[in-house]
């Protein structure tokens, strides 16, 4: 029977688990007409997609040439400053930005940062406290990473509200969002209002500098090359999504999990590590990577032409039953644990240790201040994205 892959569908949405599993064992090299791409779904063919040279991380360039970005609205800031971000780059800037990002990323940077989040997340569940209910995402999840890496690189608690804005619309374009028609025109809006914030902050920090991740990129230089203006601000705009996003993402997905499978929580304060792994191979917040073939490649009797667009299926490798035994099982406990949830290669995710910490610090303190929680609805609303994997809010109550 010919599976046919179609993230739109709302049942895929909410669980793309079951057709992924049917992906894997029936169509694991699948072409979908709606994509316009392949779809590859097996553990093996994705992390060699992810380390593979001959697919490119630029899908940005050929997708702007394709649209015109200069002549459609909202595009050409896009064109200008998303090409720039480390992600979408291939050595030789790849390895060039990634080197100058790295020494802010580094395990002793993150651990030192470990007071400050223990500090936010009490804060934050101080507000919390005394609520009969309240929503994980609105109130906890988010808030918390937008505060660290915003204080990270020195941007103004003020504009942080904005920041989210902007961030929600950049989201559609960047996770190809699967129900907002004029997604470009929003996305081009928000990242011209980001820019202009970071330009700022650049002209201030040159000024004079502080002790905060922006003055550090701006001073940084690797082999003599620092950062030009645009990648400076290019870097800051995905430091600060990226850097929320994903967490954000990834302790909402946690939170429904436990809420749903209530006996893994001693697990969960017995090692927070090992839990977090678990969550982020379980449902983790980036469900798919996009590469363009450089090459023509042959892959189970197909081949895959260049300039092909590949769909990398974080989210289904994962649960690559080849890989992990019983794989639909959330198990905190799960030894060993190689997901892919942060990429693999030389995108690898350069804040994963940082969201790392958030998560092992953030789960535990929440489900310990609020021993009871419950939801009140079952089916949250998933966000309408083939990248990222999460929900637009998750209302619990405090007490049973």
């Amino acid at each position: 029977m010919t599976v046919r892959y179609d993230p739109r569908q709302p049942e895929v949405i909410a669980d793309p688990y079951p057709l992924f599993r049917r992906l894997q064992s029936d169509d694991p090299a699948h072409w979908s007409d709606v994509l316009g791409g392949w779809v590859l779904t097996r553990y093996d063919d994705v992390r060699m997609a992810l380390g593979d040279a001959r697919l490119s991380a630029d899908r940005i360039t050929p997708f702007m040439s394709r649209r015109g970005a200069q002549t459609t609205p909202g595009l050409a800031e896009l064109a200008r400053l998303v090409p720039l971000w480390a992600v979408f780059s291939d050595p030789p800037r790849h390895t060039r930005l990634r080197g100058l990002m790295n020494r802010a990323f580094t395990t002793r940077a993150v651990e030192r940062l470990r007071p400050r989040v223990e500090a936010i997340i009490d804060d934050l569940l101080d507000r919390i406290r005394g609520r009969e209910t309240f929503d994980v995402m609105r109130d906890f999840a988010y808030p918390l990473p937008i505060t660290v890496i915003a204080e990270l690189l020195g941007v103004a608690r003020e504009e942080r509200d904005h920041f989210k804005s902007w961030s929600d619309e950049l989201a559609g374009f960047i996770g190809s969002a699967l129900d907002t028609p004029d997604k470009y025109a929003r996305a081009g809006r928000a990242m011209g209002a980001m820019a202009a914030y970071f330009h700022t902050l650049i002209s201030e920090r040159r000024r004079e500098p502080r002790d905060d991740l922006m003055s550090v990129l701006i001073a940084a230089e690797e082999r003599g090359d620092a950062m030009s203006e645009d990648e400076l601000v290019a870097t800051g705009v995905l430091l600060l999504f990226a850097g929320h996003e994903t967490t954000t993402n990834l302790i909402g997905n946690a939170v429904l999990a436990l809420l749903r499978h209530r006996g893994e929580v001693p697990r969960l304060h017995a090692d927070p590590a090992a839990a977090v792994e678990e969550f982020l191979r379980y449902d983790g917040p980036t469900q798919a990577m996009v590469r363009i073939a450089g090459e023509d490649v042959g892959l189970h009797g197909r081949t895959i032409r260049r300039g092909d667009r590949i769909f990398t299926m974080i989210g289904a490798a994962n649960r690559d039953p080849d890989q992990f035994p019983d794989p639909d099982r959330l198990d905190l406990q799960r030894q060993p644990n190689r997901h892919i949830a942060f990429g693999y290669g030389i995108h690898f995710c350069i804040g994963a240790s940082l969201a790392r910490l958030e998560a092992q610090l953030a789960l535990p303190a929440l489900l310990a201040r609020f021993p009871a929680l419950t939801l009140p609805v079952d089916q949250p609303r998933w966000l309408p994205s083939l990248v990222f994997r999460g929900v637009s809010s998750l209302p619990v109550r405090a007490c049973g």
